[in-house]
């Protein structure tokens, strides 16, 4: 694995750019039905990092796709009865070995946020873009994530007007804590501010 300094990337992951259809090809996908078209006029200005992990603190196997694509057996793990109805996804995941996979094409509302507010705004589904990192509050990320969410993050805003990058619980307060105290934003934020526009 490539050797990071404070932070900064040594290796960049490069990612292509969108298609028309708002999918970034060569990404495996896993489309979800939980998703729909953003109100008429609704610019996307908003990127929302998440974190997941399902069953929750372990990470690896199938549970975050099948919940995304409404597939998720509530037998499998006592955990799962709970969240299997939710009818919920994000654009994209990045899991912890780095791999990215799509559910929602980003000119489409991925239903990510729930109950939220930015800026004075609320329902934040209608303006962002959703990105779950596999992980939990209690363990760090891991370097490849960061490299990977810097590269979204960079396509995302070759191609929207975005004007922030925020967590989860920064537009849902007290009700979500992801993605963690353990995310280094200060990481990220480095990370973006080497990448090309």
């Amino acid at each position: 694995m490539p050797s990071e300094s404070r932070g900064v990337k040594r290796t960049a992951v490069e990612l292509p750019p969108f298609d028309s259809n708002a999918w970034l090809p060569g990404v495996r996908v896993v489309a979800s039905p939980n998703c729909d078209l953003r109100p008429p006029g609704a610019a996307v200005e908003l990127i929302v990092v998440h974190a997941i992990s399902l069953p929750p603190n372990q990470f690896g196997g199938p549970a975050i796709e099948a919940l995304f694509s409404n597939r998720l057996d509530p037998a499998a793990h006592p955990y799962f009865a709970e969240v299997a109805r939710l009818e919920v996804s994000a654009h994209f995941l990045i899991r912890r070995d780095g791999e990215l996979v799509q559910f929602v094409a980003c000119d489409r509302r991925a239903w990510h946020a729930g109950s939220s507010v930015w800026r004075g705004r609320q329902r934040c589904n209608d303006f962002s873009i959703g990105i779950e990192l596999e992980g939990c509050d209690t363990r760090r990320f891991m370097p490849l994530q960061y490299r990977v969410l810097a590269a979204l993050a960079d396509r995302i805003c070759s191609r929207y007007p975005i004007a922030d990058i925020v967590g989860h619980s920064d537009i849902s307060p007290g009700r979500k804590t992801d993605p963690g105290p353990r995310f280094d934003w200060l990481r990220l934020h480095r990370l973006l501010s080497g990448a090309s526009r």
